[in-house]
């Protein structure tokens, strides 16, 4: 009898994700590889945090929004304001929130600059991050930084893709609203 085990769907997407990082990897020019090694070297344990929270967002939002995660559609813009606001989580669990504010902005805003789309892609990229940063901060005051979850950021966030605006062009500014490109 063969045993299947519940982490083997886990297993199977955090091989899948490995490979999507080594891929990824692979197209960066030896520049990119320096700036990134400068970003993380530093801080190995922000680093190996926000990597975590990489990963647990493309899972989440690939089960809220199976369709649109990985276009640029609203759970695109779900995912960029989740990653932020995880990877603002667990960096804040070991360090002060503004040195994790810090780490994570420019993480997070150095991958737009890694990986370049178009420039309404960018701005719609970078706009989202900088909700997910904006949530957390939010979110903050009310909840010790120690007991905070996943849920209440999930929860949060599902939220305001309610209340998420089509972006026009690069010269809109739709304020603290998630934004997206495509239905």
């Amino acid at each position: 009898m063969i045993k299947i085990s519940p982490y083997s769907g886990e297993i199977c997407f955090m091989r899948n994700a490995f490979k999507v990082f080594f891929n990824s990897a692979r197209r960066l020019s030896f520049g990119k590889i320096v700036r990134l090694l400068r970003l993380t070297l530093p801080h190995p344990l922000f680093s190996v945090l926000s990597f975590y929270a990489t990963l647990k967002t493309y899972s989440i939002a690939k089960k809220y929004f199976p369709k649109t995660n990985s276009n640029d559609g609203i759970g695109n813009a779900f995912r960029h304001a989740l990653w932020t606001a995880l990877a603002m989580m667990y960096c804040c669990k070991i360090s002060s929130p503004q040195k994790s504010y810090v780490f994570c902005k420019r993480f997070t805003d150095m991958h737009e600059e890694l990986f370049p789309n178009e420039p309404i892609q960018t701005k719609m990229d970078l706009h989202n991050n900088q909700v997910g940063l904006n949530i957390f901060m939010e979110m903050l005051p009310g909840i010790h930084r120690q007991f905070f979850e996943t849920g209440f950021l999930i929860d949060k966030i599902l939220e305001k893709t309610k209340t998420a605006v089509i972006l026009q062009s690069v010269d809109d500014n739709p304020g603290n609203e998630l934004v997206y490109l495509t239905i």
